[in-house]
């Protein structure tokens, strides 16, 4: 008999590379856990109507949950105890849902659709943009029209997010939906933009976020236990001290030796840039197990595109870093919230507290800035691949002395860290 579902067992359901999976929940007869090779999840439902096998889809998780899913399911199977086909029953359903959106393509929620396919699938944070769109307004907009959101509908949005302690996150929506409407306008589903004149609701400052030693050890731990894909790309990421994008992109191609060459293509800067590898970098390399494509990715649960869901991925980090903290406290353990680009300005950190200078920190990050800006940077081509190695090396050592709890063989940095 199978086990009844929970919630943590469908969170970390495994996918299977080569086919997709269905796993059985306990409570109600016929519905299932579906996993695809991909790593997407969702819910079906099968049972028998007029004596033959029939199928329903439920819907995709985490949109729908497991309890949401068993009260679609069961209220499916009572249709079917009542002599109805609930997967007929959906069909017309979504046949009467698609020509009502024919007739109706300026709802919000289709003008964003169109957005994100057509404008920002080219941005490398589009994922992020639609789950921001998802999370702060598609729920009270989406089946409004585009013409009827008006300056105080953005106003009131972005103050509650201001309001609730995310001032960042009111800045940011408010640049993504300045471009969606400027998009809109210049394809003339809107007459004029609601955003005009409204000023970022916060103010920021530069950030200065760096982890310490101890969130350090937490972050690897975590990494670990979360596995691959993200665990292996996480570490690289703070090993590297690149960006996440061109460590997700990452290929079999772009590897020769000891030495990583993202091509200019694939660098946010738009130049070249060749890393040493060491050794840390290396043995999480080797460790990666690799869906086969045409790509040579190292990081993909498709074999053709690199991973997405970042943002999942990075809450799903901090989670399991708050478990590890917490396990013998007699109170959860509340940790400072970071990004994953803080992992960059560790690891940029890390080396200049060991001694390395700047311009050799910049050279490992493929910063146009300081010795490297200007006439000097094209005067100043010198690759510093020897200084470059040593910088991460001695970074990759610091981090694996961390992480294996042996204060004796780090070398101390210049400089306080936390």
């Amino acid at each position: 008999m199978a086990r009844a579902l929970k919630a943590k067992t469908v969170e970390t359901a495994k996918p299977d590379p080569d086919k997709r999976r269905e796993i059985p929940d306990g409570i109600v007869p016929g519905l299932y856990l579906v996993v695809q090779p991909s790593g997407a999840k969702g819910w079906a439902l099968r049972y028998r109507y007029a004596g033959k096998p029939a199928k329903l889809t439920l819907g995709k998780w985490p949109m729908m949950t497991l309890a949401q899913a068993r009260t679609v399911a069961t209220e499916a199977l009572e249709q079917v105890e009542a002599g109805q086909n609930p997967a007929q029953a959906k069909k017309a359903t979504r046949a009467a849902q698609v020509e009502a959106q024919q007739d109706d393509r300026d709802q919000f929620q289709s003008v964003v659709e169109q957005f994100l396919k057509r404008h920002a699938s080219r941005n490398r944070r589009a994922d992020d943009v639609a789950a921001m769109f998802r999370r702060e307004v598609l729920a009270a907009w989406g089946g409004r029209k585009i013409h009827d959101i008006s300056k105080r509908d953005v106003i009131e949005v972005l103050d509650g997010i201001v309001d609730r302690g995310s001032p960042v996150t009111a800045n940011r929506l408010r640049a993504h939906l300045n471009t969606l409407f400027n998009w809109a306008k210049g394809r003339d589903i809107v007459q004029s933009n609601p955003l005009d004149g409204i000023k970022p609701p916060a103010p920021e400052k530069p950030r200065d976020r760096v982890l310490t030693d101890d969130e350090i050890k937490l972050f690897w731990q975590a990494c670990d236990k979360m596995g691959q894909p993200f665990g292996p790309l996480f570490q690289i990421m703070l090993l590297t001290g690149q960006r996440r994008g061109e460590v997700a992109g990452m290929t079999e191609r772009e590897i020769r030796g000891e030495e990583w060459t993202i091509p200019a293509a694939r660098s946010k800067n738009g130049d070249e840039h060749t890393l040493p590898l060491p050794e840390a970098v290396r043995d999480a390399l080797g460790n990666v197990v690799q869906i086969r494509g045409k790509a040579g990715l190292f990081f993909t649960t498709t074999g053709e595109s690199p991973v997405s869901g970042f943002t999942r991925a990075k809450d799903r980090l901090g989670k399991l870093m708050g478990e590890i903290a917490s396990e013998g406290q007699p109170e959860p353990v509340e940790l400072d919230a970071f990004t994953l680009h803080d992992l960059r300005r560790t690891a940029a950190t890390g080396m200049a507290g060991l001694g390395f200078p700047p311009h050799i920190v910049e050279a490992v990050l493929n910063h146009r800035s300081g010795t490297r800006r200007g006439v000097a940077g094209v005067y100043n081509r010198f690759d510093y691949a020897g200084e470059k190695r040593a910088a991460l090396e001695a970074w990759g050592r610091y981090v694996l002395a961390l992480v294996e709890g042996q204060p004796g063989n780090v070398v101390q940095m210049q400089g306080a860290r936390g």
